[in-house]
């Protein structure tokens, strides 16, 4: 092999590595803002253009749990990945409960000039998801959640006693919240007239028949219950999320 040949072979070779290391063909982590809404401060993502698409973590998360689902739907989509109060880089408070979380939403929707985003809320941040669409029904467009829970009696009872055990231990308001709220009534269902579409887990911490209970009480929603899949699996995976949301709001 010549000079110039094993030059290019190596240059190549270079190339090649720093693209590994690098992540090249992937887009960049978008830089966490903040903004003040209702007296805290809440840590944010951002990425991409088009319709606006908001994702909501779970308890205990925080935006960057979005990272690979965002990765995939920016591309079609103007997406916010959120840190709800209490969590991540967001403003911590003494007490928490849901419906600051839903008015914490709908100031930031607000504050941004959103036109009725699209909202995918994964387990608490379904939660906020059902709120919002129940109390304002022309905020959103659509509604996705996964893992979510209309009481704490969804909560299959393995699950409830070991959150109940943490809690003991740790006094974390949060766990206080998710284990005596939220009190969503079927009332409160009923007024959600946007599309919805109703996940779970075939191992879901949330029981199946709760699962099936949201579904049936907010109008034409649809219910997909994933065989195999557990609270989080899907959702962490990102892949398998993405092509679900983009699926549903293709339709």
């Amino acid at each position: 092999m010549g000079f110039e040949k094993r030059a290019v072979c190596l240059l190549g070779l270079f190339v090649l590595v720093f693209c590994v290391a690098a992540g090249c063909g992937r887009q960049q982590v978008p830089e966490e803002r903040f903004i003040e809404v209702n007296g805290v401060t809440l840590a944010y993502l951002e990425a991409g253009s088009g319709r606006p698409l908001i994702l909501l973590h779970g308890g205990g998360g925080n935006n960057r749990d979005f990272e690979p689902v965002m990765e995939e739907l920016s591309q079609d989509y103007k997406v916010y990945a959120i840190d709800s109060r209490g969590h991540g880089n967001s403003s911590a408070v003494e007490e928490y409960n849901y419906q600051d979380m839903a008015n914490d939403m709908k100031a930031f929707i607000k504050a941004k000039k959103l036109d009725h985003p699209v909202l995918y809320g994964f387990s608490d941040g379904g939660i906020t998801g059902l709120l919002l669409a129940s109390q304002d029904p022309d905020l959103l467009s659509e509604l996705i959640i996964s893992g979510a829970n209309a009481s704490p009696d969804g909560l299959r009872s393995e699950d409830r006693k070991a959150m109940e055990r943490e809690y003991r231990l740790s006094g974390d308001p949060l766990l206080k919240m998710e284990l005596t709220q939220p009190h969503l009534t079927e009332s409160d269902l009923h007024r959600i007239s946007i599309p919805t579409l109703v996940l779970a887990g075939s191992r879901d911490m949330i029981k199946e028949s709760h699962t099936r209970f949201l579904a049936a009480n907010i109008p034409g929603s649809r219910l997909e219950i994933l065989e195999g899949e557990s609270h989080s699996s899907y959702v962490m995976e990102g892949t398998k999320l993405a092509r679900i949301i983009k699926a549903f709001l293709s339709e």
